[in-house]
């Protein structure tokens, strides 16, 4: 990775992490910012589950995709902003937990499309157990009307 920083990266996540209503619903919340790297966190909550209690797909999804997301946003400049434009994830286990975890990290940094990594965990006593892996590719975007950090 290399050592390029644009700003203050972690305000401005934390401020689009703030306008995301989609994270608000699922109660997620930013626990680790740095170069390359976010982690969110979640609580278990059965308004978050499918028809067999357990974390829906969906969600899983959600929480990946912001977690790349805002790992490609520490790489970006101030006036850029992000899309994803494809993503594959994996659901290895089920999603049970007190908690969840969501971690992004860069695989391939660019200057118009970058291509993250991200891993879900469940946790709970004992190890945190791998629930979930996303490989997402991101657009990217600088003065287009409507979409800015």
């Amino acid at each position: 990775m290399n050592d390029i920083h644009h700003g203050d990266f972690d305000e401005r996540i934390r401020q689009s992490f703030a306008r995301q209503g989609a994270m608000r619903t699922i109660d997620a919340e930013l626990t680790h910012i740095s170069q390359g790297v976010v982690e969110i966190e979640l609580p278990f909550d059965l308004k978050l589950t499918q028809q067999h209690g357990i974390l829906h797909a969906g969600v899983i999804s959600a929480a990946l995709d912001a977690a790349c997301s805002y790992a490609a946003y520490t790489l970006i400049e101030p006036d850029a902003s992000i899309l994803t434009i494809e993503f594959k994830v994996n659901l290895m286990s089920p999603g049970r937990g007190e908690r969840f975890l969501f971690r992004g990290e860069i695989t391939k940094p660019g200057s118009t499309i970058i291509v993250a990594d991200g891993r879900g965990y469940a946790i709970s006593d004992g190890p945190a157990k791998l629930i979930a892996s996303m490989t997402s590719t991101m657009m990217i975007i600088r003065g287009r009307e409507g979409i800015s950090g």
